[in-house]
């Protein structure tokens, strides 16, 4: 009988795991739509409530000193930074990152196609560390009309202009090729750029074709933020989510939530 409720609740496409989630055609406003399409990324403030912000951060410090040298090794570690990996399976507070509706109907319109979660991940780049060059989270040219990935920024503390806060270029996404056919050196300022300014709480999604980097933490303290990849189905994932997939996870979350980690 188990078996047979599990087959029946199955997704069959994202359509169907977003309508599950909470996405309808109104979760993202026209005005909402039109700064992903023109600049290539949307801030949304007041995301994560109190609460869950305390526990998100309590959590992201637990693991830290859980993990210790160990952290982040599922995907890569940095020099200068803290990094966190495999978070679906490390707890139940970050079920609701993922399954967002408002991020899942981000991505859906920018992709416009069958998605998943191809990681997520944490950063935050310690003090007098942290400065990137502008890049986009795809390592092909693109055409400026057709995008494979989606990413996000779920604000732990606030962004300022001293603590390495995220620069952006507004609508790079949509340049053809790559950031090194118009800059010679993307470490470099551009005249464009921008930064995400944000309190605590707000939630940055990005066409991640966009041009992007941090920014030196010239301040003494945490700049932390949670990063929630996503990308076309077809591609394979930052970090195999079937691979890492425990059995606690899979029996706490809906089926919509596994057909997003392609875990079904």
């Amino acid at each position: 009988m188990q078996v047979q409720t599990e087959i029946t609740q199955k997704v069959e496409n994202i359509e169907e795991a977003l309508r599950q989630l909470g996405v309808t055609e109104t979760t993202l406003s026209d005005a909402e739509k039109e700064s992903l399409d023109r600049d290539g990324y949307l801030l949304v403030p007041g995301v994560i409530g109190p609460e869950w912000l305390a526990r998100l951060r309590q959590v992201y410090e637990d693991l830290m000193e859980k993990e210790g040298e160990k952290a982040g090794l599922e995907v890569h570690q940095e020099a200068g930074t803290r990094r966190l990996a495999d978070l679906i399976n490390k707890d139940e507070a970050f079920d609701g990152i993922y399954t967002h509706p408002k991020l899942l109907a981000a991505v859906y319109h920018i992709l416009k196609r069958e998605f998943k979660l191809s990681s997520l991940n944490a950063r935050d780049a310690l003090p007098g560390f942290g400065h990137q060059g502008f890049h986009a989270d795809w390592g092909e040219p693109i055409d400026g009309v057709h995008f494979s990935v989606v990413n996000s920024i779920w604000l732990l503390d606030d962004f300022t202009e001293e603590n390495g806060a995220t620069r952006v270029v507004p609508g790079a996404h949509r340049l053809p090729g790559g950031v090194k056919d118009y800059m010679e050196d993307p470490a470099a300022p551009h005249p464009n750029q921008r930064l995400i300014i944000a309190p605590a709480g707000s939630v940055g999604i990005f066409n991640a074709h966009l041009w992007h980097g941090g920014t030196t933490n010239r301040s003494q303290s945490t700049r932390r933020a949670y990063h929630c990849f996503f990308s076309s189905r077809e591609l394979p994932q930052q970090l195999n989510q079937k691979e890492y997939i425990r059995k606690k996870t899979f029996d706490r979350i809906s089926p919509a939530a596994r057909y997003i980690l392609d875990v079904e």
